[in-house]
């Protein structure tokens, strides 16, 4: 299973970006599919998670701002974010859960900055 994420950049502190991944190769039974962010320095952490059934999970410094949704017929999962601050910036990772283990993608890089 191979993950491809696309959609980051640099934007201004109060700008949206919207992060896509797409998931692809041999896929049974998706359990869920997520967004993970690394900032310098830091862990890596969850941002969202959305579980089958509908289920979402949010880290609380991003309730209110971003958004996950998935297109289950095409193995993709968006993350869409608003209202973006500077310590949103790091590198923000796709997974999915699917096969019985967890795959990541290789990240894509947000900068929030004037």
């Amino acid at each position: 299973v191979q993950l491809q994420a696309s959609g980051g950049g640099l934007v201004q502190p109060g700008g949206s970006l919207r992060l896509s991944c797409a998931a692809s190769g041999t896929i049974f039974s998706i359990n869920a599919m997520g967004w993970y962010r690394q900032a310098p320095g830091k862990e890596r952490e969850l941002v969202a998670l959305a579980i089958n059934g509908g289920n979402t999970n949010y880290a609380d410094s991003v309730k209110g701002r971003f958004t996950i949704s998935r297109v289950n017929a095409k193995n993709t999962v968006f993350l869409q974010m608003v209202s973006l601050k500077p310590d949103d910036t790091a590198v923000y990772f796709c997974n999915i859960f699917c096969n019985g283990r967890v795959y990541w993608g290789q990240g894509t890089l947000v900068t929030v900055s004037s």
